[in-house]
């Protein structure tokens, strides 16, 4: 067992909360995570494209926001948190969330993981593709937006043309609080002002990517928005490279009837029932489970 996997062993009492739940899941589950409860949107487009498929879905509150944090406190973060999804038997982990999968994922890949992850990224190409004006605009997290790793992705996806890029964690706040269920009317207002400032930075701009696992819930609302603009969810591309890896695996269960088993952790911030309340207000019947915080140590290749 290599050292990270050491320390990211579950405690004992994590283990005994585990056990059971884990014991009950017929295959070994791909795992979905992210900070916050964006991430759950991308665990319900699996269970649509691949029903017989299990998943983890671990909600990591104790480290929200991932969008706030930089690529030094990130890289380790997220080589702990796909080492601890192995001790839990994930045979794939699905990091769904924009700005680390941009930042650090790549040198942690290089450096070695214990298991295949797939981030999400944005879908540059395919917005361009898409693009009748040539003007389109990225819109993620503010780390995300300020970060050169994105403009280095850019560069590489973009062949040279421009894309934009746009700080939309206002967006992302009004899903995290539940603003877009509880405040309909509000919500469309804040979307409103928020596209029409976007436009005016960028005119003609008829395609966004939704670059913040969080802003694919408020798609309807953007829409209303700006229906001359065309939004792109990068999930499309995570069930692709999905699909794939699934064949390669020989994980197909056609008769099974999938499972999906919640984890999470808690901070004071975000404690497990705010959790449980947002999964509530979206009629999702899962019961998360908690376990300790994940610990972290130096990234991969880190030799200080």
């Amino acid at each position: 067992m290599s050292a990270v996997a050491e320390r990211c062993a579950p405690t004992p009492a994590d283990a005994a909360a585990l056990a059971t739940p884990l014991a009950g899941l017929q295959r070994r589950p791909v795992a979905v995570f992210d900070a916050g409860i964006g991430s759950y949107a991308i665990v319900q487009r699996l269970q649509q494209c691949f029903a017989w498929l299990d998943l983890i879905y671990f909600a990591d509150r104790a480290s929200f926001p991932y969008g706030g944090k930089s690529r030094e406190v990130l890289a380790p973060l997220i080589e702990a948190t796909v080492a601890r999804l192995g001790t839990w038997g994930a045979s794939a982990v699905v990091l769904a969330s924009n700005a680390p999968s941009v930042m650090v994922l790549e040198g942690l890949q290089a450096a070695g993981l214990p298991v295949p992850v797939r981030g999400v990224f944005p879908p540059v190409r395919e917005a361009l593709a898409a693009s009748r004006s040539g003007v389109v605009v990225v819109m993620g997290v503010a780390s995300l937006a300020s970060s050169p790793e994105i403009q280095a992705y850019i560069r590489r996806e973009a062949d040279g043309r421009p894309v934009a890029v746009e700080n939309a964690s206002s967006m992302v706040d009004l899903v995290e609080n539940g603003s877009f269920l509880s405040q309909p009317q509000a919500t469309q207002r804040a979307v409103d002002a928020f596209m029409a400032e976007l436009l005016r930075r960028h005119p003609g701009a008829d395609v966004c990517t939704l670059s913040s696992t969080h802003l694919p819930w408020l798609q309807p609302f953007f829409e209303r928005a700006a229906p001359q603009v065309r939004f792109l969810d990068p999930a499309d591309s995570v069930v692709a490279e999905l699909e794939s890896f699934i064949g390669a695996a020989g994980q197909r269960a056609p008769g099974h009837a999938g499972q999906v088993l919640c984890v999470a952790t808690e901070s004071p911030d975000q404690p497990l029932s705010g959790l449980s309340d947002m999964l509530g207000r979206l009629g999702v019947a899962l019961t998360p489970i908690l376990v300790q915080p994940t610990v972290v140590g130096q990234p991969l290749g880190d030799k200080s």
